[in-house]
Parts: C-alpha cells; sequence; structure tokens
C-alpha cells in the first residue's frame, strides 16, 4: 500500500521501539493528526452554515461548541493583500455588497452584512444577532480558537488569487498551526496544493475531486480538473500518484441524486494510502450509508446531525 511520506513517517514513529503505547505517547501533534484522519472525522462545512450565516464567527462558535472535528473555510484575498474567510468569488449571494471579492479592500468589506440575508432565506432560523455580521479574517478566526480547534482549509479559486498560497502558509507559520496538527488545506487545483507543498512540505493537504457526467458523453464520468480518470477506470497507480502528496482525498458522492463513486472507490483509495472525506452531506439517511460504506469523514453543514449519530 502506497502511503503519503508524512503519514509514512507517523508508522516509523510509532513503531519503532518496543512499545506502541510509548510511542504514541511520543507522537508529535501532526504525526497524531495524521494518525486521527484514519478515523472519522466531523467536518463542519463553512462551520454550522445550516444553523447560522455560513463562514461568519456565529457558524463557527457553535461547531466549536458542537466538538465538530475540524472547521472547514474558503480563503480569499482582498484588493490589498488581507486572508479573508469566504466561498464566493462575488460578494453578492452572502452579503448586502455586489461584485467581486477581490475588488475590495478588508475594510471595506467589513462595512459589509453578511448575516441579514441568512435571517431572510431561512425564516425559521432567523435570529437578530446574525444582522451585520462581518466577514471574517484567517487572523480572527484563528485569534479566537488558536490550537484549539482544527482547521480545514481550501485555496479558493487560485487562479484570481495570486499570491494566496505565500499568504496562507506565512499564516500558518505564524500561527504555528503545522506543526501543531491543527490544519489540512484542500484545494481542487492539484497546482495549488503543489505551491503549498513547496512553500513548506509539512502542511497535510487534501485533494479534491468533482465527478459528473461528460458533456461531450453524458454516459461517461469525468473528472472536473482531470485530476484523475473515470471513478470506473481509476486504477490504484492513479491513487498513489495523489498520495506522493496528499493526506487524502475529497469528492462527491452523488451527481443529481445518482452516485458517481461507491464503496469500491472509498476501499481502494485507502489501500492506496488516502482516507477518504465526502462532500457536503446533510442528510441523516445518507450519514449513516456512507459510514456504512467506511468513509473516513463527511463535510456537513449540519454537524450536529451527524455528531448525534457519533453519540
Amino acid at each position: 500500500m502506497q502511503r503519503h511520506p508524512l503519514i509514512a513517517a507517523v508508522s516509523l514513529g510509532l513503531f519503532a521501539g518496543a512499545a506502541t503505547s510509548t510511542a504514541l505517547a511520543e507522537a508529535t501533534p501532526l504525526e497524531q493528526q495524521l494518525k486521527d484522519l484514519e478515523s472519522f472525522q466531523v467536518i463542519a462545512h463553512r462551520g454550522a452554515s445550516g444553523h447560522a450565516p455560513e463562514s461568519t464567527m456565529a457558524a463557527y462558535e457553535l461547531a466549536h461548541e458542537w466538538g465538530a472535528d475540524y472547521l472547514e473555510l474558503d480563503v480569499q484575498l482582498t484588493s490589498d493583500g488581507k486572508l479573508v474567510v469566504f466561498h464566493d468569488d462575488t460578494i453578492d449571494r452572502t452579503s448586502d455588497g455586489e461584485g467581486n471579492i477581490n475588488d475590495y479592500t478588508l475594510e471595506e468589506l467589513k462595512a459589509l452584512d453578511s448575516g441579514t440575508w441568512f435571517n431572510e432565506a431561512n425564516a425559521d432560523k432567523a435570529d437578530t444577532a446574525f444582522e451585520g455580521a462581518q466577514i471574517l479574517t484567517l487572523e480572527e478566526l484563528f485569534e479566537r480558537f488558536g490550537h484549539d480547534a482544527r482547521y480545514y482549509i481550501e485555496t479558493k479559486s487560485p487562479l484570481l488569487n495570486p499570491g494566496l498560497e505565500e499568504a496562507l502558509v506565512e499564516t500558518l507559520e505564524n500561527h504555528e498551526m503545522i506543526e501543531n496538527g491543527r490544519v489540512l488545506v484542500q484545494s481542487f487545483e492539484q497546482g495549488s496544493l503543489l505551491k503549498v507543498r513547496e512553500l513548506n512540505e509539512h502542511v497535510p493537504l487534501i485533494q479534491l475531486v468533482w465527478y459528473s457526467p461528460s458533456e461531450e458523453d453524458s454516459d461517461r464520468l469525468v473528472e472536473w480538473t482531470g485530476v484523475t480518470p473515470a471513478p470506473a477506470e481509476i486504477t490504484d497507480e492513479d491513487f498513489q500518484a495523489i498520495a506522493e502528496y496528499a493526506a487524502g482525498i475529497g469528492t462527491n458522492v452523488t451527481y443529481k441524486g445518482e452516485d458517481v463513486i461507491d464503496a469500491g472507490f472509498i476501499s481502494q483509495a485507502q489501500e492506496n494510502g488516502l482516507p477518504v472525506h465526502i462532500y457536503t452531506i446533510n442528510e441523516t439517511d445518507e450519514m449513516q450509508r456512507l459510514r456504512g460504506w467506511g468513509v473516513n469523514g463527511l463535510f456537513t453543514d449540519y454537524a450536529d446531525r451527524l455528531l448525534e449519530l457519533e453519540d
């Protein structure tokens, strides 16, 4: 079985010496984080975004309070080079502004209301406390939760955010997130992940993939960026190529209600050293189905539902 170099190092550290228990006690925080990826991880997608405005402090406060394993987020750059926690390329959907997020300074973004939209869209969950919620910086999130949380960070739209990887790695290093086993960096863009690896080879990386029907042949699945063949055609070597740089893989499981991968895909990835995380699963019955497949984690807007299944 091919294993990511960092995970292989964990294995060496864990099993060298006479007693496994002693080795476990001596594992570094980063080694322990990688070992934990073999267990099931509850990944709070943009925080508790089913209950509060996505990517706001309110959403992350809830997810952290519930005990989610990871706070999931996207980072982008403002026009003045600050890292902000925001998903879309434009600010229209989740704020009272409009236009591209990269065209605004941090001060301009901070003046926006990124909470009221949630109340308008979710009358049953509306809370006046959400009104006026500000777009977060990555620094603010780290200052709030520090090393008491783990963070699952996507380099969002790296082509629209030149310098994103450098700014992210510098911030992770400044807050000692890497060596303390506090962060995973995910991306659909392989080039972005490889750039992060060049900047700091110890950052655990997650290769995101998206399978959907080909535009030329709707009966054939393709991966969005071409990082793997179709699931039916994927080989051990394809998974091993990802395991050379990544500590795991994140994938969709369905497209328009139809499965695009199966339990065999999960086990094959795992046999080649890649824990598998599935996005974004919000219904309890689907959570249970995928737990039965042996997945290593689920992204969800409703971490509370998934944590209830864990109890």
